[in-house]
């Protein structure tokens, strides 16, 4: 089942015995582990019929031994089993999805699980494989949630939907501040948010001039502002935002920089190959919004194939020479950036 579909069900009162969630991104799976914790039982109730438990403290047996009891005060009980990758003996080694030389507790218990029961598994940073036995009951007697992290071209449209669901709206611009400034860390992502909102009457818009005031991340001098100057070869608005960053070592840092040139290069590396350059078939084939596809092509009149071949090479040189390789005369920091950014325009 998709995130969407869970959080709809458990919004209806449908419950299902037996909820694993599994994945890379670990913000869908404490949404839905924190529903159902703060949701489905009232605060009466909890004290009787929740229990919390950590991987590392646990194992199957005990997890089965807590899901066969019958609750006591409500008409479920919830048991939420978090930080589940640290359950030791959740894959014995050598297990495979043949043969069971001894019944195994967790799989025993899929095939009957206790209907009073709400039983979660938290398996975080990564996913079961498909082989085993445990994972092929888990797909056909549990909801199973395969948590992924979102592509960095698929954030600024999630952040502008989440704005939306809490009833406020967000420009453009403010979402690609947010991206670059926090990256693809969803969870960060919405604390930032939920101060904003905060301090915003109801239907308000998030501008980048509100990100500025509230976050921190100046409208003027950021990463997508240094990236427009290069693209555009505007020296002098390049220099200032370098001076800007210069002027605040302890708060900068020029890997995020590095990064984000990379992956724009990168992506003018594929622009200029492609054959069919329409924005809707560019989009797709780069990975990013039709709503960039300008920038890039305007990009693409300033700096040839070859150039950017050159630029992707500067770039994995600073990338190196910020983290001390190749880099005897201990540059700083701001002078790393000036001369980058200034071959990367020459």
């Amino acid at each position: 089942m998709t995130f969407d579909q869970i959080i709809k069900e458990l919004e209806n009162k449908k419950y299902c015995p037996v909820y694993f969630l599994q994945g890379e991104e670990t913000y869908f799976i404490d949404v839905v582990s924190d529903f159902i914790e703060n949701n489905v039982l009232d605060e009466s109730e909890r004290s009787f019929d929740q229990t919390v438990v950590y991987g590392r403290d646990t194992d199957k047996s005990s997890i089965v031994g807590m899901a066969r009891q019958f609750p006591m005060m409500a008409q479920h009980q919830v048991i939420i089993v978090k930080e589940a990758q640290d359950l030791k003996d959740l894959l014995p080694k050598g297990r495979a999805s043949s043969k069971k030389k001894e019944q195994d507790p967790l799989e025993v218990y899929l095939e009957h699980p206790q209907l009073s029961t709400i039983l979660v598994f938290c398996y975080k940073y990564k996913k079961l494989a498909k082989n085993t036995t445990l994972s092929k009951m888990l797909e056909k007697n549990a909801v199973l949630l395969d948590s992924d992290l979102l592509r960095d071209e698929k954030i600024p449209d999630w952040i502008q939907q989440f704005v939306q669901q809490k009833g406020y709206s967000i420009t453009t611009k403010a979402t690609i501040l947010l991206s670059e400034y926090l990256g693809n860390d969803l969870s960060k992502i919405t604390n930032e948010i939920g101060k904003l909102l905060i301090s915003l009457q109801s239907g308000a818009s998030i501008s980048e001039t509100i990100i500025e005031s509230n976050i921190g991340i100046s409208k003027d001098y950021n990463a997508f502002e240094l990236q427009k100057a290069i693209t555009e070869r505007n020296f002098l608005k390049a220099n200032r935002i370098v001076n800007y960053f210069a002027s605040e070592p302890k708060s900068y840092a020029i890997q995020r920089d590095i990064i984000l040139l990379y992956r724009f290069f990168l992506k003018l590396l594929i622009y200029h190959r492609l054959q069919d350059k329409s924005p809707n078939n560019a989009a797709s084939k780069m990975g990013v919004s039709p709503y960039f596809i300008r920038d890039y092509a305007n990009a693409a009149k300033g700096y040839s194939q070859q150039k950017v071949i050159n630029n992707i090479s500067i770039l994995r040189e600073f990338d190196l020479k910020s983290k001390g390789v190749n880099n005897s005369g201990n540059l700083s920091v701001g002078f790393m950036l000036k001369e980058m950014v200034f071959r990367l325009m020459a």
